[in-house]
């Protein structure tokens, strides 16, 4: 059975985002550790799971980088565009991009059906909404949280809304010398 892993950026209070959105903190100048540690986990992912607000952006975002063979960012590029997504959406009508395909149905019997796959694991980045709605439902086995050294006092969180606490142990923690750490979680 596949898992279902949660990669994100986050605030030592917990938020992935301010109050308006905004996403200036997030430390992006990463240092050889980390991206060899993204790279890593990003290679165990056969496909991407996106809300359709985040998948409006990452998709075309990622497409651009992966046409541009003078970019920077170009290999990962390649990866996100050619791994397979599955965008959450109630409202949209066809896919958006390629190697995409669309969820329709009751988000916990596609996430399971997915799960049930042969293949690599999934991956979901985040999409505040979403995210929170899969957590909510207890379906995130791995959370990888990747704290960024900043407070923000207020914003979006992405643990809102759940029912009851869900216990997870700690798989591992340690810091990279750009100042983020990570902390990895599975849900017991």
């Amino acid at each position: 059975m596949r898992k279902l892993h949660l990669q994100v950026q986050i605030s030592l209070d917990g938020y992935i985002a301010g109050p308006n959105g905004e996403m200036d903190w997030i430390v992006w100048n990463w240092d050889e550790e980390l991206k060899n540690f993204v790279a890593e986990l990003t290679a165990s992912i056969g496909c991407i799971l996106l809300g359709r607000n985040l998948a409006q952006g990452f998709i075309p975002h990622w497409a651009a980088v992966a046409a541009d063979t003078s970019n920077p960012e170009y290999e990962a590029g390649k990866i996100f565009h050619e791994t397979a997504k599955v965008i959450f959406s109630k409202t949209l009508e066809t896919p958006i991009g390629e190697h995409s395909t669309l969820a329709k149905a009751e988000l916990r019997k596609e996430v399971e059906a997915l799960k049930n796959q042969d293949g690599k694991d999934l991956m979901v980045y985040g999409g505040g909404s979403f995210v929170s709605a899969l957590i909510a439902e207890d379906l995130i086995d791995n959370y990888y949280l990747f704290v960024n050294p900043v407070i923000l006092g207020k914003g979006m969180s992405i643990f809102q809304g759940l029912q009851m606490p869900q216990k997870v142990e700690v798989v591992d923690c340690f810091p990279f010398s750009c100042g983020i750490s990570l902390m990895h979680y599975r849900l017991k």
